[in-house]
């Protein structure tokens, strides 16, 4: 009897390389083995440097049957790899001893290797390893080189021909024009824009919509006490001849609660420049051309005579001042809470739970496995270059040196599993009304490719789970929920992450969740990042003078001689230049070069979730058409389907 086995090998290097080949061996045995329940896959070490990548091994039988062995896995040292055929299979339907103890001991190892660890005390929990190097071969980037922030910062600076800049930390710039002259040649469309109209109120607004952190504006119901604005100082820009009681009534007023910040200790790592931080409230006015306008800006959380409430009406350099004080606040919830915790560190969990817990041959680690790709690898490449102690983050960020933990630990008590649900999250701030807010496209983009990706998990869900009772009797599947609630999330009761699943809806949620968070809500809140943060006075990393305590005293040195020196700016270029780059060979939305599934109700599913994401972005693609702002970061051709930069 003849088993032809034909699989394609990557040598060491990538497991995309082109270069990679493919070896047919014919194997005869003497009696015929009857069906393949695993392949056995051994690589003997050698001395130089020899790790193979193997995707997928594939069996001709003396029928003529072939079976697919699907690998996907780095075959390193001496280490054997044991593969089941590509079939994805619940628990209840394997039905041999011999495969039920692959799977038990698959996890077994797993988990060995996949450890939990707390990286600082409060925040989700991480993977076992101080640096790339440490991690499972499995996980690590394909080439380390690509991943490292120093030299892609670096590199950054010097392709944006601002180097000459960099030995000038602690020094100010001249004016506004100063800015301009080092950024005019790495300018793009919305950033030029972002340029020519940042000190106009309209702007100002617009980016609570659709800048790089559109998850602050909420409904105002209620006036806090702690901002005592009242009708006279606002009455002048109120448009409806109602008063500002009758505008709240009305659903008019919005509100942008920076109270994360109180408290937040400012970076102190460079002794020759005091930074400072502030916790501003803004009250927003949606006028009758449906533009968000401010209303009024408190820079701190507690009213009183040193800490006014600043106008429109107040003169120009207060005003604007205050806006640039509300920015970069804006700017610091973004990077650290919207941007790290709740994309990179979220998903960080969700991967590391995932190996953890789900064999290779479960449908849900099929699924998930392209959207945690890279994930763990580069966060755990920023805790040891980034934000670690003296990394990078400290250089330019007025919440380095620490404030940006204290900042994740406080924005904890806020990450909550329904949070993370989209539509819930937009319904929870109370922006979920087109009719009230007709020109919320990161809302209506968002929601469109969260429905069609629950659309997608929801066929797949249903192709192995036949009834709700299936669902729970699936123990893997609940040992994974519980591994991310009780260990990732290190089971706070605020957060409200299931213990267990019990219904076919509460898993397709679940699972949606999982991918929206690691591609469509990261690309979101991280490719805009140089659209709309490189004109520093915009979006300032730090700032060197405290929040004004009274009016009339600022005026255009006092605003330049608050916002970041040139080294802090030129480092602040670097990084959201960087930041804002696709990987080379990304992968987006609904490419799955790699077929973990090889079931073909799967790939229809996959096509028809493929053909709905194309639909979305030619929807994105025609509204954009003519607009000098074009919002495109929910578009599907440009969803990258994991958090890897």
């Amino acid at each position: 009897m003849t088993y032809l086995l034909d699989h394609k090998i990557s040598p060491s290097g990538s497991p995309h390389n082109t270069s990679a080949w493919v070896d047919s061996y014919d194997v005869t045995v003497g009696e015929n083995l009857g069906e393949m329940e695993l392949v056995k896959i051994e690589k003997k070490k050698y001395w130089v440097h020899d790790d193979w990548y193997c995707k997928y091994i594939t069996v001709k039988t003396p029928s003529g049957d072939y079976v697919e062995f699907p690998c996907f896995h780095w075959l390193v040292d001496d280490k054997e790899v044991v593969l089941r055929d590509g079939k994805a299979l619940l628990p209840k339907d394997d039905k041999t001893r011999l495969v039920k103890q692959h799977r038990h001991k698959e996890l077994e190892s797993r988990r060995k290797t996949y450890r939990w660890r707390e990286w600082q005390p409060g925040i989700p929990m991480s993977i076992d390893a101080n640096t790339h190097k440490e991690l499972p071969r499995d996980i690590q980037f394909d080439s380390e080189k690509g991943v490292d922030f120093i030299l892609n910062y670096s590199k950054a600076i010097e392709n944006l021909c601002v180097n000459q800049f960099m030995h000038m930390f602690q020094s100010s710039w001249n004016d506004f024009a100063d800015f301009e002259r080092i950024f005019v040649r790495i300018k793009n469309t919305i950033s030029e824009y972002v340029m020519q109209h940042w000190k106009e109120d309209f702007m100002f607004g617009y980016q609570y919509l659709n800048g790089c952190n559109p998850v602050m504006i909420q409904k105002c119901t209620k006036l806090p006490e702690k901002f005592p604005v009242t009708h006279d100082m606002v009455a002048d820009c109120l448009e409806r001849e109602m008063t500002l009681e009758e505008e709240i009534e009305a659903g008019n007023i919005y509100i942008a609660d920076y109270e994360l910040m109180e408290d937040i200790s400012p970076n102190s790592t460079d002794p020759c420049t005091l930074q400072y931080l502030a916790a501003p409230i803004c009250l927003l006015y949606n006028n009758s051309q449906s533009k968000i306008l401010p209303l009024a800006i408190q820079l701190g959380q507690t009213p009183g005579k040193d800490n006014p409430i600043f106008l429109p009406s107040d003169g120009q350099y207060d005003w604007m001042l205050a806006k640039i004080w509300v920015r970069s606040s804006d700017f610091h919830i973004h990077q650290t809470v919207t941007h790290l915790l709740r994309t990179h560190l979220v998903s960080e969990v969700f991967g590391v739970a995932m190996f953890r817990q789900l064999p290779a041959v479960h449908p849900a680690y099929k699924l998930l496995l392209p959207h945690i790709r890279f994930t763990i690898a580069i966060n755990t490449k920023a805790r040891e270059q980034l934000i670690c102690e003296f990394g990078i983050f400290d250089k330019a960020n007025g919440t380095g040196g620490g404030g940006h933990v204290e900042m994740i630990q406080k924005a904890m008590r806020s990450l909550t599993f329904r949070s993370l649900c989209f539509p819930d999250a937009i319904k929870a701030r109370g922006v979920d009304s087109p009719e009230d807010l007709p020109y919320y496209y990161y809302r209506d983009d968002g929601n469109r490719v969260w429905d069609v990706t629950k659309s997608f998990v929801w066929d797949v869900v249903c192709i192995y789970y036949d009834s709700d009772d299936t669902v729970q009797k699936d123990e893997e599947i609940q040992a994974f929920v519980k591994d991310v609630s009780s260990f990732g999330m290190q089971d706070l009761d605020c957060c409200g992450f299931p213990k267990s699943l019990k219904t076919r809806e509460e898993l397709t949620e679940y699972l949606t969740v999982i991918i929206f968070t690691a591609s469509a809500h990261h690309a979101a809140v991280n490719f805009g990042q140089y659209d709309w943060c490189s004109w520093i006075p915009n979006s300032p990393p730090t700032m060197r003078k405290p929040p004004p305590r009274q009016k009339g005293v600022v005026d255009v040195k006092f605003i330049i001689q608050s916002l970041p020196d040139r080294g802090r700016s030129c480092w602040h270029l670097g990084a959201v230049w960087a930041l804002s780059q696709f990987q080379e060979n990304e992968l987006f939305l609904g490419m799955y070069p790699d077929e973990h599934f090889i079931e073909k109700p799967v790939k229809e599913a996959m096509e028809l979730f493929r053909k709905r994401l194309a639909e979305v972005s030619s929807v994105i693609k025609i509204r954009n058409e003519g607009k000098k702002l074009p919002y495109y970061y929910f578009s599907p051709d440009r969803i990258p389907n994991s958090v890897a930069v």
